[in-house]
């Protein structure tokens, strides 16, 4: 078998014909699937809408009840990751557009966090879903903060690796809302903050119409209980952050998951495109209920591979889409929650120090050890 230009050639071995029916056999699903919506899927999202809306406003009024503080959290956590994850996220990529509605249409969807949706859209919808994993492309590699690939050349600021990723776990919503701005290129000086005038007023506008609604608008509204209720709102964002954190990495960065160059992906093709899409993304095995809080981003791969799909869809079509990796011999990247999360958390560790240390295992041992190569057709 010749092999291929394609990203990750070095990797798993297809030759230019298999690429181009793997990526027929993409495609079928998609149009399959496409064809294939109606209104089981509208009721799906509006039945979810009145779920986040039904724990947002058990939340609210929980507050006023001081005994069910934790109750109270514990509702209005729920509510923001689905409002994030399994609406926001999915309605924003378009995946409900066909249905007209202008409430669940990704060009006037706004979602419950700090970053505008139209920012949002452009550093997420196109830079990340265009450039997945591709070094010096995909601003999320990092988020231009943090280590997460060995072919990032090594600082001694990368020692910080941990505590970085901590903080950003924390704050998520926070640097998902500075990503577009580019914060890292400024400090580098590679950009000024000039350049990215035109982005201060809408970040602005969304910074404050949150904190004015979190910290002060509703705990004003519970009177004497201003101050447990401004520390629950608090807390239901750490919730979300943490959990949205840990999703979206473990569907990124786990061992056996491929970064590309941008030589490797000149003149990609459709099927190289899924290809890269496979092999730079990781699924998370779970309950139906933990998908659904996921966002079904649990089946990243699915998400990567057809991001346009509504996400309730992805579960029905993973199998199919693994017995389809199985025999072209491509990886599959799937495993629980506490193993994804392990390899990630072991990933941002071994990152923060110098390439090659005595103590160090070979990242791209890791890799073989997790996704055995394609062998050769």
């Amino acid at each position: 078998m010749t092999k291929t230009t394609q990203p990750g050639a070095d990797k798993f071995l297809l030759s230019a014909e298999q690429l181009e029916q793997f990526g027929a056999e993409m495609d079928a699903i998609r149009h399959r699937v496409i064809a294939d919506l109606g209104e089981d899927d509208a009721n799906y999202i509006r039945n979810v809408v009145k779920a986040q809306r039904a724990f947002e406003v058990a939340g609210r009024a929980l507050f006023y009840v001081p005994p069910a503080w934790a109750l109270a959290v514990a509702s209005l956590s729920v509510s923001k990751i689905l409002d994030n994850m399994e609406i926001g996220h999915n309605v924003m990529h378009g995946q409900y557009d066909w249905m007209g509605d202008p409430g669940l249409s990704s060009r006037m969807y706004e979602w419950d966090n700090v970053c505008p949706s139209d920012q949002w859209k452009v550093s997420h919808n196109y830079i990340h879903h265009t450039y997945t994993n591709i070094l010096d492309k995909d601003r999320d590699i990092g988020y231009g903060i943090l280590r997460m690939d060995e072919d990032q050349e090594w600082r001694p600021y990368y020692l910080g690796n941990p505590v970085y990723a901590f903080l950003l776990m924390t704050f998520f919503e926070w640097g998902v809302a500075l990503h577009d701005l580019e914060v890292d290129e400024i400090f580098a000086g590679n950009k000024t903050w000039a350049e990215t005038a035109p982005l201060h007023a809408g970040l602005l506008r969304k910074i404050r119409r949150q904190a004015l609604k979190d910290y002060l608008i509703f705990p004003a509204l519970t009177g004497p209980l201003f101050v447990p209720t401004l520390a629950g709102n608090a807390v239901a964002n750490l919730v979300r952050n943490v959990w949205a954190f840990n999703i979206i990495f473990c569907g990124h960065f786990p061992a056996g998951v491929s970064t590309f160059t941008i030589e490797e992906t000149e003149n990609e093709t459709r099927g190289g495109w899924y290809y890269r899409q496979l092999l730079g993304s990781a699924n998370i095995t779970g309950s139906k209920l933990f998908h659904v809080m996921s966002g079904n981003l649990s089946h990243q791969i699915e998400h990567h591979l057809f991001p346009d799909i509504p996400a309730r869809r992805y579960p029905e079509i993973a199998a199919e889409v693994q017995e389809i990796c199985e025999r072209y011999g491509l990886p599959y990247n799937t495993g629980p929650l506490h193993k994804q999360l392990g390899s990630v958390a072991r990933k941002i560790l071994r990152l923060a120090l110098p390439d090659r240390m005595p103590w160090q295992r070979s990242p791209k041992a890791d890799d073989v050890a997790q996704a055995p190569v394609a062998a050769a057709a």
